[in-house]
């Protein structure tokens, strides 16, 4: 199946714009930037148009409208990549509409369920002969592909501890902050010391030194599908950890107060205020820095039985740091438009490509990465 019409669901939004970005300037495709205003959609069109070498196209197009699928199937895309989050909350009709008028599908979900459970449309996808990707993100896009690059260097992996800490002058979405205000204060269910036990939302606060340039930021409990997927894509490990913050102290243990409120059950919900939150951040954003990182601990049994600890260190300067959720997408899209990529059915983004693929697509961004061993 060839991939020449490829469709952004939200492709003038936080992340989509970034992916519409990076495909402008593939020769030989048609590249439809889509949403629910179609103004937006034309404005980035214009601005992108001097420069591209796809063909633009826009679409108004609403994933909770009655006829959207009859609408995507107008439209005739050959891929959809979904960016339109925030996806808690979300059902599979974007998928499902895929599966119907044969279209492969890539999305950039973050919710555990959305996309530890996207293979239950998995014989759909199979006999509709298209690839469903749920994940294609930081997480665990990226993770994973990172992990299992590094995990080969272990006789027997413990420990999986890994965090993400952006800058905060780093454009924020609305999505992402909604996405983690439904859980904030409630109970995530995570793998430690050999067993499931449960953690809350934005608490357990700590702090962790990435390098001189990021320096230590806060980190708080964040709720994401690897907590979930890892555990089983390594039986042997004991514990795995994940967490994120924000690089101001004043909002990032302002939320763990906020966390404390909805763990006594003072408030139910936090993310019916996003939008008052994310505009109360915005009086903040000359503060801080441009600069995110991401890091992932990985610590066991080499193969001569000593302990081994890695750590893997990606930064990103310049504000580039939005960027980094955009990238597996955009690695699993050009191996479908060049064939590479040629599997079917539906899957979480797990080990769907490898390392070197991230290295070349991170290539011309203000990003740096490096490993650190420990041994003994």
């Amino acid at each position: 199946m060839s991939c020449q019409r490829i469709l952004v669901l939200g492709g003038y939004g936080n992340f989509g714009k970034r992916i519409t970005e990076g495909l402008a300037a593939t020769a030989g495709i048609t590249l439809i930037i889509a949403g629910r205003r179609n103004a937006p959609a034309r404005q980035l069109q214009a601005q992108l148009q001097a420069t591209a070498s796809a063909q633009l196209e826009t679409a108004e197009l609403d994933l909770h409208a009655a006829d959207f699928e009859a609408r995507l199937s107008a439209l005739k895309p050959d891929l959809l990549i979904h960016t339109g989050g925030p996806f808690q909350g979300q059902d599979y009709r974007v998928p499902r509409a895929c599966i119907a008028i044969g279209c492969h599908y890539i999305d950039l979900a973050d919710d555990r369920r959305f996309v530890c459970d996207i293979s239950q449309l998995d014989a759909e996808a199979r006999a509709a002969g298209v690839l469903i990707v749920s994940g294609a993100s930081s997480v665990p896009g990226l993770s994973s592909c990172v992990i299992a690059h590094h995990a080969e260097q272990f006789s027997r992996l413990d420990d999986i501890d890994f965090a993400i800490a952006p800058g905060n002058q780093a454009e924020r979405g609305e999505a992402t902050i909604r996405a983690i205000l439904s859980y904030t204060g409630h109970p995530i269910t995570v793998w430690q010391d050999s067993r499931w036990q449960q953690v809350y939302g934005w608490m357990s606060l700590r702090r962790l030194w990435f390098d001189d340039i990021i320096g230590r930021r806060p980190l708080a409990n964040v709720d994401i599908p690897d907590l979930e997927l890892l555990p089983a894509a390594y039986p042997e490990v004991r514990s795995v950890r994940f967490q994120a913050g924000l690089e101001l102290g004043l909002l990032h243990y302002g939320m763990g107060l906020m966390a404390a409120v909805a763990r006594i059950g003072l408030v139910r919900n936090w993310a019916r205020w996003s939008k008052p939150i994310v505009r109360a951040s915005e009086w903040f954003i000359r503060w801080g820095t441009d600069i995110g990182g991401m890091q992932i601990n990985l610590r066991g049994l080499g193969h001569q039985q000593q302990p081994l600890h890695l750590k893997w260190l990606l930064g990103a300067t310049d504000g580039i740091g939005p960027y980094i959720p955009t990238l597996s997408a955009l690695i699993l899209t050009r191996q479908l438009i060049s064939g590479e990529l040629g599997e079917c059915g539906a899957k979480p983004c797990m080990n769907l490509f490898p390392f070197e693929a991230f290295e070349q697509e991170a290539q011309g961004l203000a990003i740096y990465h490096r490993l650190e061993v420990h041994r003994g």
